[in-house]
């Protein structure tokens, strides 16, 4: 293709409305456009990636038996009252109605339709297993869309449904699905890891999230350097510590703390370290009802776990007003001594605490040589907190490390939970009626492509894996000379008769600015094609990302970018 008539509209300065690399590489290479908050026109650049990424999901989930269909966009309202999540999903739906009044909704997911559909057509066992999948658009009214394609409302996703006639023939087809995520994001170029993670939403027994690895990724994950457990902070099992020589019981007192309302003013004023502080967290988890959760100080509690322990969709934190109208005193100065008809949870590492200190229900006080098998009941101990570094892995004890991740795939293991909600069932070979077991698979397209550009830039701009890169190579002529216009134009024909995706410079511009927009656009391979070089029979490939220069004649151009093409590819 010809840089003059393309449409690749690059931009000089830094939009201000960018937040992360990837939102703002991709409005200045001229990858995306916005036309509303989380909604985008994907340009011609952009497009080319994101058909690059398409073509290697479905030549991966072909290859993994799974068939392509494509289903509505909108979704007919009964649908999702039968699985109860018209309500559940709350605002993130966007529904509306029809001339008739009927409602509907914008799919951001389509576990309904397709169960729908399987419980129209699917009568025997004979017709199983079956995996149907699909590439489109889904719309989420996000409450802050933001960061470009990462956190958009409309974006493009790869959703894919499996069904089984029972458990082993559901594990084995999530395997399937799991096998064929690793090989798609090997395939793009990535370094990624797959972390267990929580249902959310999209419910059902057991999840992997796949997670490209980035500094700028928004979510933190643990991992065991000498194992290959993985798991986002969410979800990641946190192992008892071990139970040490018990201390002696010390006198329960009360001490004045005017204003430490933190357990890092709390732990300066009396000295202490914040692990021997105790939080005392109260959470609205009904009506009338709260629930206090004990964390020690150094230690931030999750809340995934504390609703799956409860058995809630959700957890609100009691309000200031409310917690004063409980225990009498302000937020900073709450605990669990003497609070009276509230479950108390304590995570197990509070539970190993003696003499520790909490709140003393009472404003500017504490309680110091607090102890749980004296002081106060305990109605649950178990895992409340946030894995963090340090922690003990779950499979082989080594000190978990951390590192940051952007979710751009996601496997669920869904068992029943739509199947028997929606009457989805198929007859055995005895002629008895049971619920399919169902898994889904999720990859977000444009998240991919924006979780590439935040792991492979640099200050230039766009670093793309050669596999879905927009273009494999780039011309650029750095002058107007006939000599170099002439050689220019025979490489470009000799690329393109070897299918090598090329763009060529041939603006009437100056060799600086394209120099800048071929580093931001981020093509692989630079061919640089100068009089200088020419007197010399040479011309000059760059490697984009490496910086790496090799000077070759012109005879010898066409070959050796083919092969390094082939080298990337084969990866």
């Amino acid at each position: 293709m010809r840089l003059s008539q393309s449409f690749i509209p690059t931009m000089r300065q830094d939009p201000a409305e960018a937040e992360v690399i990837s939102h703002r590489l991709m409005l200045r290479a001229g990858m995306i456009r916005k036309v509303a908050a989380g909604i985008y026109s994907y340009l011609p650049l952009g497009l080319r990636v994101i058909r690059k990424i398409e073509a290697i999901v479905r030549e991966e989930m072909n290859r993994a038996g799974a068939q392509e269909l494509l289903l509505p966009i909108l979704s007919p309202a009964e649908l999702w009252e039968e699985t109860g999540r018209w309500d559940f999903y709350g605002k993130e739906l966007v529904r509306l109605q029809d001339r008739h009044e009927r409602a509907f909704c914008l799919g951001p997911t389509h576990e309904e339709v397709v169960t729908d559909l399987f419980r129209r057509e699917v009568r025997s066992y004979r017709q199983l297993p079956l995996t149907l999948y699909q590439i489109q658009t889904k719309f989420r009214d996000e409450i802050r869309p933001r960061f470009g394609l990462m956190r958009g409302r409309e974006f493009i996703m790869k959703d894919a449904y499996s069904f089984d006639q029972d458990e082993a023939g559901a594990q084995h087809n999530y395997q399937q699905m799991y096998d064929a995520y690793c090989r798609i994001f090997s395939r793009t170029g990535l370094q990624f890891r797959p972390v267990e993670a929580d249902t959310g939403l999209i419910g059902g027994i057991s999840s992997h999230e796949f997670m490209v690895l980035a500094n700028t990724g928004e979510e933190l994950i643990v991992f065991d350097p000498d194992s290959p457990y993985a798991a986002n902070v969410e979800r990641a099992e946190v192992v008892p510590p071990p139970l040490g020589i018990p201390e002696d019981l010390k006198a329960l007192e009360k001490v004045s703390t005017p204003q430490a309302k933190s357990v890092e003013d709390v732990s300066a004023l009396l000295k202490v370290p914040p692990s021997h502080v105790v939080k005392t967290l109260l959470y609205q988890t009904g009506e009338k009802e709260i629930t206090a959760v004990l964390i020690r100080g150094d230690h931030q509690a999750n809340e995934i776990k504390i609703q799956r322990h409860l058995g809630l969709h959700d957890l609100t934190l009691a309000s200031p007003e409310l917690v004063a109208n409980v225990t009498a005193a302000p937020v900073g100065f709450v605990g669990p001594v003497g609070l009276s008809g509230i479950r108390i949870l304590a995570d197990h590492a509070v539970g190993a605490l003696s003499n520790f200190i909490v709140g003393a229900n009472e404003q500017d006080a504490h309680l110091i040589n607090v102890n749980s098998t004296r002081d106060f009941a305990i109605d649950a101990l178990g895992d409340f907190r946030q894995a963090q570094a340090g922690d003990p892995s779950p499979q082989s004890g080594s000190p978990l490390q951390t590192a940051r991740g952007i979710e751009v795939g996601h496997v669920f293991m869904l068992g029943t939970k739509y199947s028997e909600k929606m009457g989805a069932t198929f007859l055995d070979a005895e002629g008895l009626s049971h619920p399919a077991v169902m898994g889904c698979y999720g990859i977000g397209i444009g998240r991919t492509a924006a979780a590439a550009i935040e792991q492979n830039h640099d200050e230039k701009g766009i670093c793309w894996p050669m596999p879905i890169a927009p273009f494999q190579a780039q011309i650029l002529p750095v002058t107007s000379s006939e000599a170099v216009r002439q050689a220019s134009e025979q490489l470009y024909n000799e690329l393109n008769q070897q299918n090598v995706e090329v763009l060529l410079d041939d603006r009437n511009e100056r060799g600086g600015v394209k120099f800048n927009d071929a580093d931001m656009i981020g093509t692989p391979y630079h061919i640089i094609v100068g009089d200088k070089g020419l007197a010399n029979n040479t011309i000059e490939i760059k490697d984009r990302k490496t910086g790496e220069k090799v000077h070759l004649p012109p005879s010898q151009v066409t070959d050796w970018i083919k092969e390094a093409i082939a080298r990337q590819l084969k990866g």
